[in-house]
C-alpha cells in the first residue's frame, strides 16, 4: 500500500467523470447489495453513475469534489454539496475510496478536505451525509470521526426507479454540529 506522502488530492474536473463514475459504482456493487437490485448493480449502474457525473462535475455550482490520486491511478473521492439543508448543513454527498486502499487513512483525509471544504466554502459549520443502515462498517467510521446518528430514513431509489431497490432499505443521517475539528483529524492525516 502507497505511503501517505505518494497520494496527490485535487479538485475534480469533468474530465474526471468517467473514473469517478467507475469507483462509485464499484464501491455500490461492493457494499449496497442487498439493499440495491442486483440487477441495477450488475447491469446499469455504472451507466447511471457516469450520467450523474457527468451532470454534476459539468455545473459543479454550490458543490466540491476532491479526488485523491496515487500515481495515474484516481484511489478515492469525496463530493460535498453546500449549505443543502438549513438545519443539518452542507452534506458530504459521496466519499469512496478503492477497495485496495481501505484502511490506510485515505477515507479519512478524504473526509478532513470534505469538512475543510464546508469551513472554509459554506455559510453554516455544521455537516452531515446519509449512510445506509446495513453498512455497519462506514457508520463505525463516521461515528470515530465525531458524527452522531441524528435519524433514520427509507433510502430513495436511484434515478427514482423502485425496480433499483431490494424492498424498503434504511438510511441514517451522520451530522457533525461544526465541520472544522473534523478537517484537522488526529494523527496528522489530512496531509
Amino acid at each position: 500500500m502507497p505511503r501517505i506522502s505518494t497520494r496527490r488530492f485535487r479538485a475534480a474536473d469533468a474530465r474526471d467523470a468517467e473514473q469517478i463514475a467507475a469507483l462509485h459504482a464499484d464501491s455500490w456493487r461492493r457494499f449496497y447489495r442487498g439493499a440495491y437490485a442486483d440487477a441495477f448493480l450488475d447491469g446499469d449502474v455504472e451507466a447511471d453513475r457516469r450520467a450523474v457525473w457527468l451532470a454534476r462535475l459539468a455545473a459543479p455550482a454550490g458543490t466540491g469534489t476532491v479526488v485523491a490520486e496515487h500515481g495515474d491511478r484516481l484511489v478515492g473521492f469525496v463530493h460535498v454539496v453546500f449549505d443543502n439543508d438549513a438545519r443539518w448543513g452542507s452534506l458530504v454527498d459521496n466519499l469512496h475510496v478503492i477497495d485496495d486502499q481501505r484502511r490506510t487513512g485515505l477515507g479519512t483525509q478524504l473526509l478532513a478536505r470534505a469538512a475543510r471544504a464546508v469551513t472554509e466554502r459554506a455559510a453554516g459549520a455544521a455537516m452531515y451525509l446519509w449512510v445506509l443502515e446495513q453498512n455497519t462498517a462506514a457508520q463505525g467510521f463516521y461515528r470515530a470521526s465525531g458524527a452522531t446518528c441524528v435519524e433514520t430514513a427509507t433510502v430513495a431509489p436511484p434515478g427514482a426507479d423502485p425496480a433499483r431497490l431490494v424492498g424498503t432499505p434504511r438510511k441514517l443521517r451522520m451530522a457533525w454540529a461544526d465541520a472544522a475539528p473534523v478537517s484537522r483529524p488526529a494523527g496528522g492525516t489530512s496531509g
